[in-house]
């Protein structure tokens, strides 16, 4: 008979004497080994019109600070709106990772197969965050009179923006998983995205509105896309003020793990090492 080693190494790195282990079925061990090892988080970040080199620094940092979360970052230093992250040119940009937090700035990326390329993986279930810039993306044709397809999986087609001056956030579902325990805030200057017809589609379900002066817009929403997929997205996120702001790095990282269906307390302690790895696009 093959004698089993006393020790059993687990992911988080912790030796468990195998006298614990009894009685443990192969199922639990393998959630609780799932339960124990770092989310895996895709950072689609670049474009036109904001300072990504710093923020996705501060983003994944602030991230990890709150939430297990180890991050592949695909940063396109490209600063015009028709640029595709070179992420998106493989088939399988996808594979691997347990939600793709979209942050990029590419309004006038219009090609359907593009499109549905970066679709793909989300139709089949793969979560979403969809931050600021985000939400202008993708414009493909029948925009805006049409819903198209990347604002399907947003749950909310926005056209454009005021000025930028501090934004009042006030949570309008404050029952929420994502929002429970947070506080309205007031950011630093901030762009206040339009609702195009006034309102979200009926996939989504607002979070919070912000008022700017006498504009007043959904800014805080969760989507359920293709029927399966969960989606967190905020409008907010142009400044680094606002990004490195405790209650939007606090906000953003509860609708990560939501999308992921981990929003609870075990998985709301911080990394115990950040990983930043540097994602590459075909040839390199």
């Amino acid at each position: 008979m093959t004698r089993l080693p006393c020790w059993i190494r687990l992911t988080a790195g912790i030796a468990m004497p195998c006298a614990l282990m009894v009685g443990l079925s192969p199922g639990a061990t393998a959630a609780a080994d799932n339960d124990s090892r770092p989310i895996r988080a895709l950072l689609v970040v670049g474009g036109c019109c904001h300072d990504y080199a710093k923020q996705k620094d501060i983003l994944t940092k602030g991230i990890s600070a709150r939430a297990n979360v180890q991050w592949t970052i695909a940063y396109d230093p490209d600063t015009t709106t028709s640029h595709v992250n070179p992420v998106y040119e493989k088939a399988d940009w996808a594979e691997g990772f347990d939600v793709v937090v979209h942050d990029e700035c590419s309004a006038d990326v219009t090609d359907l197969t593009v499109i549905n390329r970066i679709l793909d993986s989300h139709r089949k279930g793969l979560p979403g965050v969809v931050l600021h810039c985000g939400m202008h993306c993708y414009r493909s044709e029948g925009f805006p009179k049409a819903v198209t397809p990347w604002f399907e999986f947003t749950g909310l087609q926005s056209t454009g923006h005021g000025s930028q001056r501090p934004i009042a956030v006030s949570f309008v579902d404050k029952e929420s998983p994502v929002t429970k325990g947070l506080e309205n805030w007031t950011t630093a200057n901030e762009e206040l995205y339009n609702n195009s017809a006034g309102k979200l589609l009926n996939t989504a379900h607002a979070l919070a509105r912000g008022k700017q002066g006498s504009r007043d817009s959904v800014v805080v929403w969760t989507n359920l896309y293709n029927k399966k997929t969960r989606v967190f997205a905020t409008t907010l996120g142009h400044n680094n003020d606002t990004v490195a702001d405790a209650h939007y790095l606090d906000l953003v990282t509860r609708g990560l793990l939501w999308s992921i269906d981990k929003l609870d307390e075990a998985h709301l302690k911080p990394a115990k090492k950040v990983l930043l790895e540097e994602a590459s696009g075909p040839g390199k």
